[in-house]
């Protein structure tokens, strides 16, 4: 089964990423039971969350609900296993040459996704993506064909490439198309019409690729649920915390320029925002991050979610729309960019690394400039 417009991350729910408060277990495995019942059947999981929590709880959820009938997506790159977590870096890449040599890195992915499964409750992925890989996941044909061997072990029955955890990797990520397209099904990047930069560079590569593009942070930290109003306060440690000053304030004021498309076409937020995605011809997939709010008038995760899964099949958004919502949310430049960049000179950190001249020569063929 192949992934669908809606899609369930295991992410959400502040369990193992603090957004908002943190459901507790029973709670958190009848949210998914719900996204299920509520039509949606894309359920994407990660073994390093929870360091095999999040599998365990997706499996448990699931448990007795007709395998075919939902499309269950992996994804492996952090060794939890041999590695040993570095602080707020977490577990390094299973490609680290400390951990192993290249001509491991199939029996350990093999091993990985075992686990995976055996967790989930499951004897295979319909998708494993490659997740947060570092510098040799992008480029590294050692890498992909021991993705390769995870389809002809009868694991996965396709594979795609999840970058992260931070934004970035554009240049990367399109070398990846072009190097690895016979394999590369699906890529998740971040995307949202508050967020259309750098998502949007890469999107006529994946095209051109034959590549399926499934979106995360659609919400944009919560905005496009609908319920945080200006003044917004974060309870300690909640992951937006580290935004700037005045994001909630910035984004609602743009949001508000938005409001003729929303409202016209009888949208809330969320379903305004997955809709636009959507608008792009590659993105096939949208997975927001399901936050339960703190404080008493807060608005329950599952009306959230139920008014997620009502996202309508047929998109009313013109390609007019589309771009005047991009001009709105415009934010090129906003951050510095993970991945190939010429600030770094050496590879230091699992993110980030220098520029390589094969890369910039892509930029310009993709029209995408030489400042990196």
């Amino acid at each position: 089964m192949d992934l669908t417009q809606t899609a369930f991350g295991t992410w959400g729910g502040g369990r193992f990423m603090h957004f908002g408060e943190a459901l507790d277990d029973q709670r958190f495995m009848e949210l998914m039971q719900l996204a299920y019942q509520s039509g949606i059947r894309t359920f994407i999981t990660s073994d390093v969350y929870g360091v095999g929590r999040a599998d365990e709880m997706l499996g448990a959820a699931l448990a007795g609900i007709d395998r075919d009938s939902y499309c269950l997506v992996g994804m492996l790159g952090h060794d939890i296993y041999e590695g040993k977590r570095e602080g707020s870096r977490g577990y390094p890449r299973f490609t680290d040459p400390a951990l192993r040599p290249r001509d491991e890195y199939d029996a350990y992915l093999k091993m990985a996704a075992e686990k995976s499964l055996e967790r989930c409750r499951a004897d295979r992925f319909d998708l494993v993506m490659l997740h947060n890989p570092d510098e040799r996941g992008y480029a590294d044909a050692s890498v992909w064909a021991a993705m390769a061997a995870l389809k002809e072990a009868g694991l996965a029955d396709r594979l795609g490439i999840a970058p992260g955890p931070a934004n970035g990797f554009t240049l990367d990520l399109i070398h990846s198309f072009e190097q690895f397209s016979e394999l590369i099904d699906w890529a998740m990047i971040i995307l949202n019409p508050l967020e259309p930069w750098p998502g949007r560079l890469c999107l006529d590569a994946a095209e051109k690729a034959d590549v399926k593009v499934l979106t995360r942070v659609v919400d944009y930290g919560g905005i496009f649920h609908g319920t945080m109003k200006a003044g917004h306060v974060f309870r300690d440690g909640d992951h937006r915390a580290y935004r700037p000053d005045g994001w909630v304030e910035a984004g609602l004021e743009r949001i508000e320029q938005m409001r003729p498309a929303i409202e016209g076409h009888g949208l809330s937020m969320l379903q305004f925002a997955s809709l636009w995605n959507l608008a792009h011809e590659p993105v096939k997939s949208v997975a927001p991050t399901f936050i339960q709010e703190a404080g008493e008038d807060a608005l329950p995760v599952e009306d959230l979610l139920r008014d997620f899964a009502a996202l309508p099949e047929e998109n009313p958004l013109s390609a007019d729309e589309v771009e005047e919502i991009a001009r709105v949310g415009d934010n090129t430049g906003c951050m510095m960019l993970k991945g190939a960049s010429k600030r770094h000179e050496e590879s230091l950190r699992p993110d980030e690394w220098p520029m390589r001249s094969d890369l910039l020569e892509l930029a310009a063929r993709h029209g995408l400039g030489e400042e990196w």
